[in-house]
């Protein structure tokens, strides 16, 4: 276990260079060879002299402010700085001289003469960079007084639920400024004032929250004093050990270091070394981390008969038991195919795997589906249809190598905020941008960004969109035929290059479909084509829809035709929305595809598993999701066991999956809190946090990061121990000690994870599948010098227009989407200081459609579709076309999965959230369907209650 600790990681003072060219120099008589442009700071600490510094950090660039880092060349008259000054061939320089001592000293002097010398009391004693260097310069006294003008009674600014400004500590290095710059790139914060009345300032002198920080703790990591500090430290002390794991909440797979005392988490500092992040990190993963120990987590197991029933606490092996009874009663009475099980993307591979094992192993069924369906499945089979694999083709460092960028469906500033960071750095070094999304997002403009081409397509209108940049393209003579020659079949590509330049694909033709100017699609074609190396970054804009697959093979399409795949700062890169989307992919959650994506009608594939597992498998697939709902209502489908996963607010058509639900007998769920979904349980089995968990998560780069438990599962069980035990009871036995074990079982079943150990993972911090004989270290970039498919295959991508279309009944079109703020249902996100930003779902209307309704921003509006009505609040905004409305689907009494319909991807039966035909309405009272959540929601509530109630009796009598 990477357990250590606490000790700060060693920083080098300024980023590396990467250079072919070296320079060789002699710092304190050791001669040292270094990349050309490195400086002497760096250069002296890769011969592990480290010099003094304030200002300087590894992770910015050196801005020479503090003098604390002077040297002494020979040859030369003054004392650089030893950060701005690049290493010479032939330099002899020294660190340490009586006049150095001198200079440095005076320096700190002037530090302390204006800083609060409370270091007994701060809470950065022992953890300040400011104290450590008086000491490294020998400081013993300071002959200034306070009588002078000084800053140490400045206020302090506490508006930030998360850290405390104190400006009396600031010592106006700079570096909480860089950070927001160089590593966010928000550019929140600012010097204010000149002199001596300067000090760090958010916005234009405004509270932190107030100003447009994003609170990513950039600033507070870089500070070096407790100018900028979290307020758990503040309240709990300094950490005496850490552990590295890996964040719970998006795609982007962050390593964090979880900085404890005991069993209390003090602080998750962003792992430095955390292949996907490097270092930065969200609001959600550096802060928003106490859900784990919410007041509001279920902690023993209960049971009930009915869900009019109060629930009744019992021991973990009652509620087992019960469950397991009542599944096999259900089988026995209804048939082998009256049961299923749900795994969860915000689940470990490990457990996700034990799921899909236990519905085909002990359940004898193939009734396993996934929430990854209802976002990415078109992603899996459009890409293998196309290129042969179904994930993304790169690592996010990919994107430092980019010349142009598609992003596509995507808003990464709120969706993947780390990689949005690392997106706009590139982004300000030069590379092209163009948006394709009907919303204005962030990235189309923002400070230091600017997309050159913001298509602002119709909502459901993508393969259109794409069809019309592919004529471009084949038209004007842009595809690279070499590559396409060498690399794709011939027949296809022919097909596909005949289709895309029919007359009828053409921008002009596609522009009253699409609604963007043909001009700025051939502008956009001809930058993606000619602008050197491409890369393609989508999201759920692309795959949820009704063409979400055909959308995916006409992205891949695009970039076969122009060469960009198989080499860094190119590809087609899916942006998975949570922890695991591909990691449940990944272990066979579909109910047609056995782990590794391989169908479950192969009989060489089953008779594998079979073997291994000693059971005979189905042949036939199972039952998807929405198929359940339905068998659910016919009376066929009477069980289900749902492990970390709140169908009932994140599916589609609330009422109709309500309705399902309430139709069955028996429905299981292992969850942190009692949510949506549980409150149609009958039995619920409390889940455990991530920090109570080891496994792996899969993040979009298909990077496989290890979890490791920081403290013990507060429910007494890891989430594993759960289903193993299911198992048990229903007669199917597994015995794994371990989830070191699992990953065993999963690499001996699963092709793609053939060399992946808990041990490879430990001592390379993570790999990306394919990891096997062929790549023992992984693939970082997939497709190199041939297709895994061999040949890449063009696939026609004709123009299908969605059933959800705008009507004189339901004249707007509805999208979704996510904010910074709040992830997915929000169970977690809401249960935390985020609710700050983002306390409620607002509808995004635009000023126009407002005005034609009579709606002010901050009305109540209806929101009626076919499926159903809910009532939200107003924001007028240009960010969105006239004609669309946003909503995002964080809180369950928002209900606006209750308008969402039914329609979906013709390929996967992925939900099209992105297209709903809808009428919005000023009103003045809740819809009929939230006066009947509500009362639901005070009813499973009250029957919470009578369960506390009963346990509190019950230890009284003790």
């Amino acid at each position: 276990m990477l357990e250590t600790v606490i000790k700060r990681d060693r920083d080098m003072g300024t980023p590396a260079r990467e250079s072919a060219e070296t320079v060789t120099l002699t710092i304190d008589g050791q001669a040292i060879t270094v990349p050309a442009g490195t400086s002497l700071m760096r250069a002296a600490a890769e011969a592990g002299i480290n010099i003094p510094k304030l200002c300087a950090t590894d992770s910015l660039e050196a801005f020479g402010s503090c003098r604390l880092c002077l040297v002494q060349i020979d040859g030369r008259r003054g004392y650089p700085a030893s950060c701005t000054t690049p290493a010479e061939n032939g330099m002899v320089v020294h660190t340490e001289t009586p006049k150095l001592h001198e200079l440095r000293r005076g320096v700190m002097e002037l530090y302390i003469s204006d800083h609060p010398l409370d270091c007994l009391t701060c809470p950065a004693n022992g953890d300040c960079e400011l104290q450590d260097m008086a000491g490294v310069v020998g400081l013993r006294n300071v002959r200034y007084g306070y009588d002078g003008a000084n800053h140490l009674k400045s206020e302090k600014d506490e508006s930030n639920p998360y850290f405390t400004y104190d400006p009396s500590k600031c010592i106006v290095c700079n570096r909480c400024v860089r950070a927001c710059e160089e590593t966010q790139g928000t550019f929140a914060l600012t010097i204010s004032g000149k002199g001596f009345e300067s000090r760090v300032s958010p916005g234009q002198d405004q509270p932190f929250l107030d100003s447009e920080c994003v609170s990513c703790g950039a600033c507070v990591q870089a500070c070096p004093t407790s100018t900028l500090q979290e307020k758990t430290v503040i309240m709990m002390g300094q950490a005496e050990h850490s552990v590295v794991t890996t964040c719970a909440y998006c795609g982007v797979g962050c390593g964090f270091k979880a900085e404890m005392k005991g069993q209390e988490v003090v602080r998750m500092v962003p792992w430095k070394d955390g292949q996907a992040n490097r270092g930065h990190s969200c609001v959600k993963g550096r802060f928003a981390w106490g859900y784990a120990t919410h007041k509001e987590r279920v902690l023993k197991p209960m049971i009930r008969k009915r869900i009019t029933d109060p629930w009744k606490e019992v021991s973990w092996d009652e509620a087992i038991n019960y469950a397991a009874s009542e599944f096999r009663r259900i089988q026995d009475q209804h048939g082998r195919d009256a049961v299923g099980g749900i795994t969860s993307s915000r689940c470990t591979n490990e457990e996700t795997w034990l799921v899909q094992k236990l519905v085909r192993a002990a359940f004898g069924t193939n009734n396993v589906d996934t929430c990854a369906r209802v976002c990415h499945s078109p992603t899996g089979y459009g890409l293998k249809q196309t290129l042969g694999e179904s994930a993304g083709t790169q690592t996010f460092d990919s994107v430092m190598h980019t010349d142009v960028v598609i992003v596509m469906g995507a808003n990464p500033s709120s969706g993947h905020p780390v990689f949005a960071s690392r997106l706009k750095r590139r982004l300000r070094q030069g590379a092209r941008l163009i948006v394709i999304d009907p919303r204005r997002i962030e990235l189309v403009s923002s400070p230091h960004i600017k997309a050159d081409f913001h298509l602002q397509v119709r909502p459901g209108t993508n393969t259109a969109l794409l069809s019309s940049l592919a004529h471009v393209i084949a038209t004007e003579g842009l595809i690279d035929e070499a590559f396409v020659a060498e690399r794709c079949e011939a027949k296809p590509f022919k097909e596909w290059r005949d289709f895309v330049s029919l007359p009828e694909n053409s921008p002009e033709a596609m522009e009253e479909i699409t609604g963007v100017p043909a001009q700025a699609v051939r502008g956009a074609a001809r930058l993606y084509a000619t602008g050197g190396n491409g890369s393609i970054y989508y999201g759920l804009g692309v795959t949820e829809h009704s063409q979400g697959s055909t959308t995916v093979m006409a992205i891949a399409n695009l970039a076969m035709a122009t060469g960009n795949v198989g080499r860094e700062g190119v590809g087609v890169n899916p942006l998975r929305g949570q922890n695991n989307v591909q990691g449940s992919c990944d272990m066979g959650s579909f109910p047609h595809e056995l782990p590794g994506y391989r169908h479950i009608s192969d009989d060489a594939v089953r008779g594998q598993f079979e073997r291994d597992w000693g059971v005979t498998l189905q042949p036939e697939p199972g039952l998807r999701i929405p198929n359940m709902f339905d068998a659910a209502l016919a009376g066929s489908f009477k069980g289900l066991y749902c492990q970390g996963e709140d169908i009932v607010q994140s599916d589609p058509n609330t009422q109709h999956v309500a309705a399902s639900l309430a139709a069955m007998e028996c429905i299981v769920v292992q969850d942190l809190f009692l949510n949506e979904t549980a409150k149609y349980a009958h039995v619920f089995l409390p889940g455990s946090s991530f920090l109570e968990k080891d496994g792996t998560f899969t993040n979009a780069e298909r990077r496989i990061s290890r979890v490791r438990k920081v403290m013990e599962p507060k429910n007494g069980k890891s989430d594993w121990e759960v289903t193993v035990a299911l198992s048990n009871a229903l007669g199917y036995p597994m015995d794994y000690r371990h989830p070191s074990e699992i990953m065993d079982e999963i690499a001996r079943l699963t092709p793609t994870f053939a060399g992946v150990s808990y041990d490879k993972l430990d001592r390379l911090g993570s790999l990306q599948w394919p990891c096997n004989e062929e790549a023992p270290e992984g693939t970082p970039i997939m497709h190199i010098d041939e297709f895994v498919r061999g040949k890449g295959r063009f696939m026609i991508t004709k123009y299908v227009p969605t059933d959800e279309r705008s009507t004189r009944r339901f004249p707007l079109l509805l999208t979704t989407g996510r904010i910074l703020s709040q992830y997915n249902v929000g169970a977690q996100t809401r249960r935390t200081p985020n609710v700050v930003w983002h306390g409620e779902d607002l509808l995004e209307l635009h000023p126009q459609d407002a005005e034609d309704r009579g709606v002010r921003d901050g009305d109540w509006v209806g929101v009626q579709s076919r499926a159903g009505e809910t009532v939200l609040r107003a924001t007028l905004t240009d960010r969105v076309q006239p004609g669309v409305v946003y909503t995002t689907f964080h809180f369950p009494e928002s209900g606006a999965n209750v308008v969402t319909t039914d329609s979906s991807d013709w390929a996967t039966n992925c939900p099209e959230y992105k297209v709903t035909a809808v009428q919005v309405t000023r009103v003045s009272q809740p819809s009929e369907w939230q006066r009947q959540w509500s009362r639901f929601a005070d009813i499973q509530q009250k029957l919470l209650r009578e369960r506390e109630r009963e346990s509190e009796a019950a230890l009284a009598g003790k």
